[in-house]
């Protein structure tokens, strides 16, 4: 095997890594809060990586963020107020933008220089989206933000870094701050988190606890997955509402994006609804037999 040039080296688990081969580092350094690269690579395109973690990636951005934004928002019968948590590459911001319904969008993502850095090296993610007049921008702890904030939202939208032990968003996953976010649900709102990976090897690190989080708290909770190249693994993102989480068939999700979506999709439609909500036994499985709730004084950490 030839490894000469320049190698990203990314641990998957404790017993495995992946290395992508770097054309071009755009930028390499440190904001106030995390260690911040933008590479570029003839497979992906171009990456964002925070804390030697791949956030995402031209080639395949569109599959995570197509799947965090759309079952939830097609869910709710017309969301006009939403809330995004993280989302520094504006990319969920680009597609919660794409519903015709949405009036108002606050953003709030701690680390401001993250969100410049975006705004100039990834603006297929973003495409513009920042600067809709839709939008609120703050940057600031999202959580002391809806804990002081008089708003209330159809639909939150959580696009946070994974839980990382040493890492600015683990406080942001827990039993307590679902609650505060419950709180600031409009009735038949909905949250959805990504939820971390979920494949074989590794879905026991966050996924299972998130999911039972969130279950004590709603009386409805769902997840979907979705295989993401760069992630090299599957990918979950989880929902829940006091409101049933029922979706109509594959028909009738294509009808509804089709009337609410002002733009085509590229991966998320009625069949990959279908595919992405039917999660394979071992998930079922954990998800019955996981006791632990992720709380403020014992939170769970992704490895």
């Amino acid at each position: 095997m030839d490894i000469s040039g320049n190698w990203f080296i990314e641990t998957v688990c404790p017993d495995l890594a992946t290395m992508l081969q770097v054309r071009q580092v755009l930028y390499s350094g440190n904001t106030a809060y995390q260690k911040v690269e933008v590479l570029e690579s003839d497979l992906f395109g171009r990456s964002l990586i925070l804390d030697g973690k791949t956030q995402s990636t031209e080639k395949d951005e569109h599959v995570y963020h197509e799947g965090l934004v759309h079952p939830a928002m097609l869910r709710h019968p017309d969301p006009r107020s939403v809330f995004i948590g993280g989302g520094g590459e504006g990319a969920t911001l680009r597609e919660v933008l794409a519903h015709k319904s949405v009036t108002n969008v606050s953003m709030v993502d701690l680390d401001g220089e993250v969100v410049e850095l975006c705004r100039k090296f990834l603006p297929q993610h973003h495409q513009g989206s920042f600067d809709d007049p839709r939008v609120k921008l703050l940057h600031e702890d999202a959580r002391s933000y809806l804990q002081n904030c008089e708003e209330s939202f159809d639909v939150m939208v959580m696009d946070l870094v994974d839980p990382l032990e040493a890492g600015t968003a683990y406080l942001l996953y827990t039993e307590e701050f679902y609650r505060i976010v419950k709180s600031k649900l409009n009735p038949g709102g909905i949250i959805v988190t990504q939820s971390g990976a979920v494949g074989l090897l590794n879905y026991q690190e966050c996924f299972t606890t998130i999911f039972n989080t969130l279950s004590g708290i709603f009386k409805h909770t769902a997840s979907a997955q979705a295989h993401v190249p760069a992630f090299q693994t599957l990918w979950s993102f989880t929902l829940a509402s006091d409101s049933p989480l029922n979706f109509p068939d594959e028909a009738g999700i294509d009808g509804i994006l089709k009337e609410r979506v002002a733009k085509q999709l590229k991966y998320y439609d009625g069949e990959s609804h279908r595919s992405m909500f039917a999660l394979p036994k071992f998930l079922r499985q954990g998800i019955q037999e996981e006791k632990r709730i992720n709380r403020d004084d014992s939170p769970v950490f992704m490895l």
